[in-house]
């Protein structure tokens, strides 16, 4: 198997809005057909890897969950040369055992989102991927062993929820996915993004940093953003230490994914070539330039 330079992407949640020590370090305003990112692009290097940054909700936190533009932000990573993609969010619990503090890597999801665009594919060019197995086995790993030397305690194999939002659960809704729909955590912000970025073919890994265990805990009550902020001032201190382990574990040249993450279009497009739509095709340039050229 051949080898490609890789560039590390990060996708920072709540808290976590730029990434320390990048050598070269610059915000890169990046175009795409696909309207406005959350935020220009941070990229440089670390550890002689390349890096590119881009902080979820913008700098500042100007960007709801239902407003970020999903599409928009994977495909400027796509276009700065990102291969692995991984997600830091904030999230709430629903296990005794998965502590606010503690760290939970996301194995599978649950989409409850409703208002948000879920796809890079529709009218004039169909495709349909595989997400039986969302995130990138590889990575998870690589994300566990990386948020274990930041010295937070780490859960694998987690099954997370993802809600609308901006509202947090009712009681009767935290019960029903914690007790009857075996989900191990809530956010509001991994779907459309893990659906994306295996629509556009990066390996993808996602660490949920716990900030409360939501409303079904009798022992805590109903959700406080009071205390979720100070939770998640102090993830995002894990987060960015995680973060800067990531180039040593993963090295600066990248083979195929043993998955098949990066070859997710391979047979996924329905539509026949002389019956797409030149508009989506060129819109898709970056997303799936890799099997639209050929």
């Amino acid at each position: 198997m051949s080898a490609e330079q890789r560039m590390i992407g990060v996708v920072g949640g709540s808290g976590l809005y730029n990434i320390e020590g990048l050598e070269n370090a610059q915000w890169r305003k990046v175009e795409s057909p696909w309207g406005a990112p959350s935020d220009d692009v941070l990229v440089g290097e670390l550890s002689g890897v390349p890096m590119a940054f881009l902080p979820r909700h913008g700098r500042g936190h100007r960007h709801s969950p239902s407003t970020i533009n999903y599409r928009a932000n994977i495909d400027v990573l796509k276009r700065v040369g990102v291969t692995d993609l991984f997600s830091f969010s904030a999230c709430g619990s629903f296990r005794e055992e998965m502590a606010p503090g503690d760290f939970v890597i996301v194995e599978q999801f649950i989409d409850r989102t409703v208002a948000r665009e879920k796809s890079f594919f529709g009218e004039g060019l169909v495709a349909h991927v595989s997400m039986a197995y969302p995130t990138c086995a590889r990575l998870s790993g690589v994300a566990a062993q990386a948020a274990e030397t930041s010295g937070v305690k780490v859960h694998g194999g987690g099954c997370y929820l993802a809600m609308e939002g901006p509202q947090f659960s009712t009681l009767a809704e935290s019960k029903l996915y914690r007790e009857n729909w075996g989900c191990d955590v809530i956010g509001m912000t991994n779907m459309p993004e893990a659906k994306l970025a295996r629509e556009a073919e990066l390996c993808y890994a996602s660490i949920a940093m716990v900030t409360d265990y939501d409303s079904w805990h009798e022992d805590h009550g109903e959700v406080d953003i009071t205390t979720i902020i100070k939770v998640m001032n102090g993830n995002a201190e894990a987060a960015r230490a995680s973060v800067a382990k990531l180039p040593e574990l993963l090295g600066a040249e990248r083979t195929p994914c043993p998955h098949g993450c990066d070859r997710a279009l391979e047979y996924a497009i329905i539509t026949a070539p002389e019956a797409r739509d030149p508009a989506v095709v060129a819109k898709l340039d970056a997303v799936a330039g890799r099997v639209l050229s050929r």
